[in-house]
């Protein structure tokens, strides 16, 4: 038997109607099969196929972000134009061609295949695991931007046609299997050691995300929660909570660091990047909204939106601090905003100069700023948003230290108090959230109500991919926003990309496409 190892994403989900695709290559049983190092290297395989639909900032980022009231990515004349793909995410205005759309759809694709492919060549009892935990993390992407699964048993081949599971079908198949290798899954130590990898947590993680948007699959234009399902989103938040394994970080941007596998407390999965030996592209996600003359040099690109921005206060950390630039950056000499939003007056960082615009003009960042910009603001319109302190050592060679975030304690945090808070017990939810908000620097609230709670949401997951998912539980992604009318409900799931729909007879238009 052959396993055959694809170039293109098209043929990871369907069939294949051209019999002359070009294939990356082939490798006997003898060359992969088998428990040990070549189980290792499929494993790892698995682990890297996550790279670019999560990592890189025009897949799964792109979709859950821009399509929401976080980020915008304005037209700059020329720039950023794209023949508007970009313009119609935030809009809601897209069609089954976009290339982002596309993109999202082919990799996760890829994720799924590797992942399922690696259980045909024995692989150990936690390495198969492994690969099951990340195809079901991978299909729970899948399903909440498409609503659609396709999926294959190992071993199948791909010149045939993959089936599909929709909506809350393809969601029990993912609780299923969550729940089916969980024992398997290494624990997390107090060492925070398998943080990289799939790990008990995550697995709690990911079934909390299951239960508490069982309705939003079932019903996303008006979806409903079963007391059942929230207390089960309570008990596996507390598992987490009483193993007393994770606590706030020291510096909230400490999770986002390049040193952040040592430094952070609270992140419970990780994509593990080692500076200038192996990583992904995350560093792309600062370039696209840094200005050319600021360090790193970046595309200034996108940005947030005044209203978004406005949902903080002012001692709210997460709002943006001067934080160490570490080996290799900048002295910050004027200790100016360097992480979280960058807004007004921009300083060069080594020297604490005022920054120019290519223009001559100050480089002053504005709150305001239009889908499509024109005249003398084109590098100046929209608040900034950079997340990810910098890697300066290792930027240049695209291969940074930050470990790329998949999930944090705070979450765990928020859901319980957001499940509670649906079970009507306010008051065992308020402490949660005041306990997240302390650690922030932010005012404790007196009370709190779902709204309230969205929004305290948006402020400890920006730029996290979690807005679009959460806009939808929430009942607000139709509603109008900054350079968004109210839209049509067909945009609570994105379209099958037209290309899948034609060469796969099991994938089906989404309704209103």
């Amino acid at each position: 038997m052959k396993i055959l190892f694809l170039v293109s994403g098209i043929l990871l989900w369907t069939g294949c109607t051209k019999l002359d695709e070009k294939l990356k290559g082939e490798a006997t049983d003898a060359q992969v099969g088998g428990s040990g190092g070549s189980a290792d290297a499929l494993l790892k395989g698995v682990y890297n196929s996550m790279r670019l639909p999560y990592q890189n900032n025009d897949r799964v980022f792109a979709l859950s972000e821009m399509s929401t009231d976080e980020q915008i990515a304005p037209t700059r004349g020329g720039d950023w134009d794209d023949n508007g793909a970009w313009r119609v995410l935030h809009a809601h205005k897209w069609d089954a061609d976009n290339i982002h759309i596309r993109d999202a759809f082919n990799d996760l694709g890829g994720v799924v295949y590797t992942a399922t492919n690696i259980l045909q060549f024995s692989p150990s009892a936690q390495q198969a695991a492994e690969a099951r935990f990340i195809r079901a993390f991978a299909m729970f992407s899948v399903l909440d931007l498409f609503d659609q699964v396709p999926y294959r048993d190992p071993g199948e081949k791909v010149t045939q046609e993959a089936r599909v599971r929709v909506g809350s079908e393809a969601l029990d198949y993912i609780i299923t299997e969550v729940n089916d290798v969980m024992a398997n899954l290494p624990d997390v130590a107090t060492s925070r050691s398998n943080v990289t990898k799939a790990n008990k947590d995550a697995a709690r993680i990911l079934l909390m995300k299951c239960y508490l948007n069982k309705g939003v699959f079932a019903n996303r234009a008006a979806p409903t929660f079963d007391n059942a399902d929230l207390a089960k989103v309570v008990t596996l938040a507390d598992e987490i909570i009483n193993s007393g394994r994770y606590t706030f970080s020291t510096n909230y941007f400490d999770n986002f660091s390049p040193n952040n596998g040592s430094l952070s407390k609270e992140n419970i999965f990780t994509a593990e990047n080692i500076g200038g030996v192996d990583a992904g592209g995350l560093n792309a996600i600062w370039h696209t909204v840094m200005h050319y003359n600021q360090s790193p040099s970046g595309w200034n690109g996108w940005t947030t939106l005044s209203d978004f921005y406005n949902k903080f206060e002012a001692g709210d950390v997460r709002r943006g601090v001067a934080y160490p630039t570490g080996a290799g950056g900048p002295a910050n000499p004027g200790k100016r905003v360097n992480v979280g939003f960058l807004i007004g007056q921009q300083y060069n960082l080594k020297t604490d100069a005022p920054l120019l615009d290519r223009t001559g003009a100050p480089l002053i960042f504005t709150p305001e700023v239009s889908t499509i910009e024109t005249g003398a603001n084109l590098e100046v319109t929209g608040i900034r948003v950079v997340k990810y302190s910098p890697d300066y050592v290792n930027d240049a060679n695209g291969k940074v230290d930050n470990d790329f975030v998949y999930y944090r304690y705070p979450d765990v945090l928020l859901m319980k108090a957001e499940a509670l808070l649906r079970q009507g017990n306010a008051g065992g939810a308020l402490p949660l959230v005041n306990q997240v908000r302390a650690a922030r620097g932010a005012t404790p609230m007196a009370a709190v109500t779902l709204d309230q709670l969205l929004d305290e949401r948006g402020r400890e997951f920006y730029w996290e991919s979690s807005r679009r998912l959460d806009l939808i539980r929430f009942g607000k992604f139709l509603q109008p926003w900054q350079e968004k009318p109210t839209d049509d409900p067909r945009n609570l799931i994105f379209p099958i990309p037209s290309q899948q729909l034609a060469v796969n007879s099991n994938l089906k238009k989404n309704p209103g496409y």
